[in-house]
């Protein structure tokens, strides 16, 4: 019998091994369970950038070993989007790092940075690749609450008690818009972030993959908008939101150019780069950008507008998100999540994700997502309006 190391005994329990059973018990039955658990787009990747792979893999040179930094035509596109989108100037050169999706440089870059027995800070609820990162580089997470009435924000006198107690913190941590409770921020609060991390010599990793998801023409910003906010870190960005590109794995760093050097360091002994076919594609999805972007900006707010008042007929507390294609709604007092998504698989056919997935305080919340056709969501509306 072959031991597991210690970095994974560390990981917390699969809260999901409970429900994933119960689906597949009631698929057995032959039961069609309707999917708002994960965040994976249902719309197709654009022509435009379908072809331009198409295109690229016909290319003998692409099917070379990609370079780790990524290709500099890559990195130019990336700078000019940036620049077209957010305002900020980047240095293709050393500010910017082609990823194989924003997930992988997550999970790496605390080797780069944290030593064993030093200290991240990581958002509960929050993304647990945040936490498992942590860990995997003989890290301690430092778990800091979003609470709902102060808008899923951090404290930032609670940060400091965190700093003050624990091992030296290297790492903050930041998602917004958030996953999975659909909270935006504000250049303000930004602002607010980078005097907190100049103060404590944090390097701020911002993990900005929904930005282009928003509604209501509430453009969301890029934690780079800020001045200083280079110079104490990064942000990770993904086509996989923005261009229903998923399975692609094309993402990237930009920002502190030391940072973005010492992620690279890593790649360059663990993978070998992002198929250049891919960039390619990649390239030709961020010069495009729009107006595909508004089309698909509709789509989701359209089904934003169907499931939310859905979920408050039958008592879940929640108002429509600004962004993301997530909807966090808050049970009543008393209900667990997971207690709730099992029911809710059981009697109504319908897949959500409990709260306490992300992190002890998600106890008490699900999160439901938007990717599935409005005729579904009316379907599920009428569901949901069924059983009261």
């Amino acid at each position: 019998m072959f031991e597991m190391a210690d970095r994974l005994k560390k990981l917390p329990p699969y809260l999901f091994a409970r429900i994933d059973r119960i689906k597949q018990e009631e698929q057995a039955k032959g039961r069609r369970l309707i999917a708002l658990g994960i965040g994976d787009p249902d719309l197709p990747t654009p022509d435009f950038v379908i072809d331009r792979l198409a295109a690229a893999a016909r290319k003998p040179s692409n099917h070379q070993y990609p370079s780790y930094w990524g290709m500099r035509e890559f990195r130019e596109a990336v700078a000019r989007w940036y620049g077209r989108r957010f305002g900020v100037a980047l240095n293709p050169d050393n500010e910017v790092l082609a990823l194989i999706g924003s997930k992988e440089g997550i999970a790496h870059l605390p080797l780069a940075f944290v030593n064993p027995g030093e200290a991240t800070l990581v958002p509960d609820p929050g993304y647990p690749v945040y936490h498992a990162a942590t860990l995997f580089a003989g890290g301690v997470p430092l778990s800091f609450p979003l609470l709902e009435k102060n808008g899923y924000l951090p404290d930032f006198g609670q940060l400091e008690g965190l700093i003050k107690r624990g091992p030296r913190a290297r790492l903050l941590f930041l998602n917004y818009p958030n996953n999975p409770t659909a909270a935006s921020a504000t250049l303000d609060f930004f602002k607010e972030v980078v005097v907190f991390a100049r103060k404590h010599q944090l390097i701020v990793c911002h993990d900005n993959a929904y930005s282009e998801i928003f509604f209501d023409g509430k453009r969301q910003p890029s934690f780079l908008e800020v001045p200083g906010a280079k110079e104490v870190g990064c942000e990770f960005h993904s086509l996989s939101k923005t261009f229903n590109m998923t399975g692609w794995r094309v993402g990237f760093l930009v920002g502190n150019a030391r940072v973005v050097e010492g992620l690279a360091q890593i790649k360059t002994n663990v993978d070998s780069g992002v198929f250049n076919a891919c960039q390619e594609a990649g390239i030709e999805a961020l010069e495009r950008y729009e107006p595909f972007g508004a089309e698909l900006r509709g789509i989701y707010q359209q089904r934003r507008d169907i499931l939310v008042p859905a979920l408050q007929s039958i008592g879940l507390q929640c108002q429509k998100p600004d962004a993301t294609f997530y909807v966090w709604a808050r049970l009543p007092a008393g209900r667990k999540s997971e207690d709730f998504v099992l029911d809710l698989i059981r009697k109504q056919g319908i897949v959500s994700t409990p709260g306490n997935g992300f992190g002890a305080a998600g106890e008490g919340y699900v999160r439901f997502t938007l990717c599935s056709d409005v005729s579904v969501l009316k379907q599920v509306a009428e569901v949901l309006r069924g059983s009261v």
